[in-house]
Formats: C-alpha cells, sequence, structure tokens
C-alpha cells in the first residue's frame, strides 16, 4: 500500500477549482456528466443518492449543486426543502437537471429554491453557461 501525497501545486489547483456536488442516481448519466464537468475544469463530487447529501455538503462545501428529482430513497424536492431550511447550505445555487418535464414540476422545484431547471436530456453548452452565471452570481454575494 502506498500513498499518495499531493504536490503544493495540486493542492493549490484543486482548491482554485469550482466545486460541484451532482447527485444523479442513474449511473450513466452520472458518469457522462461527472467526467464532462471535470473535463470542463470543476472539481465534482457525484453522488448516487440523497441520504447522505448533507454530509457531503458539509464536507466538500460545493459552490453549486446539481440535482436530480427522482432518487431511489428521497425525492429531490425533499432535499430542496431541507436546503431552504439551513441558512448556510441554502445560499448554494442549485440547478435542478431531470427527466420531469411537466410545468408543475419545475414551478414547483423553482418555488422550494431552485436556481434554475433543466430537463433531460440535459444540452451540455447550456449548463455550463448557467453554472458559469450561477457561480459569478453566487460569488459576489
Amino acid at each position: 500500500m502506498s500513498t499518495h501525497l499531493l504536490t503544493i501545486n495540486q493542492q493549490l489547483h484543486l482548491l482554485l477549482l469550482k466545486r460541484l456536488l451532482l447527485i444523479e442516481d442513474n449511473d450513466i448519466n452520472r458518469m457522462l456528466m461527472s467526467d464532462y464537468l471535470s473535463y470542463c475544469g470543476y472539481h465534482v463530487k457525484s453522488l448516487s443518492h440523497g441520504t447522505n447529501v448533507f454530509a457531503n455538503i458539509e464536507k466538500f462545501k460545493p459552490q453549486l449543486i446539481l440535482l436530480d428529482l427522482k432518487l431511489p430513497d428521497i425525492d429531490g424536492y425533499s432535499i430542496l426543502e431541507q436546503i431552504q431550511q439551513q441558512p448556510e447550505i441554502s445560499k448554494i445555487p442549485v440547478i435542478v437537471v431531470s427527466a420531469f418535464a411537466f410545468k408543475a414540476d419545475q414551478e414547483r422545484a423553482m418555488a422550494l429554491g431552485a436556481s434554475y431547471y433543466f430537463v433531460k436530456p440535459v444540452n451540455l453548452t447550456a449548463l455550463i453557461i448557467k453554472i458559469e452565471e450561477k457561480l459569478a452570481c453566487h460569488h459576489q454575494i
């Protein structure tokens, strides 16, 4: 067993990367989106369920959350509600990426505090533009 120590430059690089928490239960979607976001220069932590989402937020300290609404253990609406009840976490922008295409689903998510709503399949260029926009707005707060 060997220990891999990051160089100071690698550590600084990780600190400069924008941290995104991706919550997506579909393995392929999660892997593809995580890989794409990493390729675009983001530090991505991905979860396949919502069980430990708040422990991960506390530890990882994401600057933005990408949230699927249909998860195996808890629905994304409940996560949005819980985020809004915690002042420190409620400041983190949440972009919903969901297969729920009905306007009522979008309105509900936005009413619960989502910053934006994408319907799958998502246009990745539009997603990156929106992520950057939300990070820029969030950074000014």
